[in-house]
């Protein structure tokens, strides 16, 4: 049975991606859920699982390295898919310090604790044993209005959270080069989907909508985004630990376009369209509560990424389309909203 590390699996990606997982895969993995618990992550995501004889979960910080190296000796552990991040932008703005922390030396704990493990005596490493880092397209920086992310891309981070998750690549890329350590890099588009922290776009937009608050929107609200619905990153990570070339980098994008003013306007059209018209929220629900407000500092115009390798390559393409995803989306929110309200609320 391969045994599967997986770091912040009780966050947003995380979680779908060990759903994922454990759907497809059943018996036949093990799944290590590794994960601090801070203020994004949330076991509620996995209660359908937490009961599986080859599911477990530690609390840990990833920059702990006694307790990450301890996990490893007491498991054999064959694959490591490495989402633990500190990831709004806006929270790394106020305090980079702890976005350095987690995701650059949370990073290189992971890499030696890994390397420790799995390193032979002639400096070579066991067969059939992965390391997955998962990183994000901003490390890119910002396009203009026409090109896309390749996988050459120059690193351009404007940002402290896309500099210290770029830094974090490059650790990565430093370990394959100088150790030939067996590992591959994804980055990612924005991704959308059910479990997200209701600070993000989406989950934050529905919420206040209900609820009759503002909907702040930065600047002109003319930023554009790639948006990738969660379960397709999941297929796509997998499929890179199955069939990924050793040492490559991947890029994971959506194709799916949208300005930020756009994604609240269809947010809006589709939360009234699915509420029944006896339902007093529809009251609150109004284009007037889009509220534009200063922009954010070192705001990034445009991301697009192109998945031109992982399709050509793994057959990888995104199944859900926005107008679908949205959808699916929203939904879940609107079901779920005492999960919402829960996250909202939780000490942390």
């Amino acid at each position: 049975m391969r045994t599967y590390l997986v770091t912040g699996g009780a966050g947003f990606i995380g979680s779908n991606y060990i759903h994922y997982m454990l759907e497809k895969y059943g018996d036949e993995i093990r799944i290590l859920n590794v994960d601090k618990l801070t203020y994004a992550g949330n076991l509620d995501n996995l209660k359908t699982v937490e009961n599986r004889e080859n599911y477990a979960f530690y609390k840990a910080d990833i920059c702990d390295s006694d307790k990450i190296r301890r996990i490893f000796k007491e498991n054999d552990i064959d694959r490591v898919v490495h989402f633990a991040a500190e990831s709004h932008v806006d929270r790394s703005i106020v305090d980079p310090e702890i976005f350095v922390r987690t995701n650059v030396l949370g990073t290189l704990v992971m890499l030696n604790a890994a390397k420790e493990a799995w390193e032979l005596p002639d400096g070579t490493f066991k067969r059939d044993k992965k390391f997955l880092h998962v990183s994000t397209d901003e490390v890119y920086g910002s396009l203009g209005d026409e090109g896309y992310f390749y996988e050459d891309t120059p690193y351009a981070p404007h940002s402290p959270y896309s500099a210290s998750k770029a830094s974090s690549d490059m650790l990565v890329k430093s370990y394959i080069d100088t150790y030939k350590f067996p590992a591959n890099i994804t980055n990612c588009s924005n991704n959308y989907g059910p479990y997200q922290f209701p600070e993000k776009l989406i989950p934050l937009m529905v919420h206040n909508a209900l609820c009759g608050k503002s909907l702040p929107v930065y600047g002109d609200g003319l930023n554009v985004r790639d948006w990738l619905y969660v379960r397709d990153h999941a297929k796509g990570i997998d499929l890179v630990q199955e069939k990924g070339r050793l040492f490559e980098t991947y890029n994971i994008g959506g194709h799916n376009e949208k300005t930020n003013v756009d994604i609240v306007n269809i947010i809006i059209d589709t939360l009234l369209d699915f509420l029944p018209k006896e339902d007093k929220r529809r009251e609150k629900i109004s284009k007037e509560l889009i509220t534009y407000v200063e922009d954010r500092k070192g705001h990034d115009r445009r991301y697009a990424i192109a998945p031109d390798k992982i399709r050509k390559e793994l057959g990888w393409e995104p199944e859900t389309m926005f107008a679908e995803g949205i959808r699916k989306t929203i939904r879940w929110y609107l079901e779920h909203t005492d999960w919402v309200e829960q996250v909202l609320h939780k000490e942390v």
